[in-house]
């Protein structure tokens, strides 16, 4: 009997998409996921959020594999007790390898870049100093005899929050802002076909 729980197209990938965690982050829903709360007008750094999104990822893994410890342990005749549940969950939890789950930083950011696009976060106006340390003024020197000096210039931390237009935003939108960005559908995408020749 299918239930129709199944995804529409592709499949499980992760418990729960980028934009959906983004957006409930954001709105102070943190505690949902396994993760901090912040607040929906401070907002958060692209990094934290980040960070978040792999941590809650991380907790979710170690749900599904404690969950099936519990149905393995149920089937022997033997349940778990809350103890050894949450030292499994523990036990797991400490040996998911941070890139073992999808969206390095790289791609976070990018992600992120589409969401400011579409108008769904902004600048909240809070900035915190870098935690690089130095001023924030500070400037690479120009060409010194030997060479261009590198210098780390500190970038400081800018905080986002959801726009009303976020806070409103559907699933459709926040699981593919790609698409709505550069407006076209995911069939048009999908139906490029590259060749290659051979020579």
């Amino acid at each position: 009997m299918d239930l129709g729980l199944g995804p529409k197209r592709g499949g499980f990938l992760r418990p729960f998409g980028t934009g959906i965690f983004i957006k409930d982050y954001l709105s102070g829903f943190g505690p949902r996921y396994g993760v901090e709360a912040v607040s929906p007008e401070t907002g958060a750094p692209i990094t934290d959020i980040h960070r978040a999104y792999k941590r809650a990822l991380h907790m979710a893994m170690a749900e599904d594999m404690v969950a099936r410890d519990m149905e393995r342990a149920i089937r022997e005749g033997r349940p778990l007790s809350e103890e050894e549940i949450e030292e499994r969950r523990r036990f797991y939890l400490e040996r998911i390898p941070s890139k073992l789950t999808r969206m390095r930083y790289h791609s976070f950011v990018r992600y992120f870049r589409f969401l400011k696009q579409l108008g769904l976060v902004e600048r909240s106006g809070t900035v915190e100093g870098s935690i690089l340390g130095g001023p924030e003024d500070a400037s690479p020197p120009g060409k010194t005899g030997r060479g261009t000096v590198l210098v780390e210039v500190p970038q400081p931390r800018v905080f986002y929050r959801l726009t009303a237009k976020g806070r409103d935003a559907g699933p459709d939108l926040l699981s593919d802002p790609l698409q709505a960005v550069y407006r076209y559908s995911r069939g048009q995408r999908s139906a490029k076909k590259r060749r290659y020749l051979r020579r």
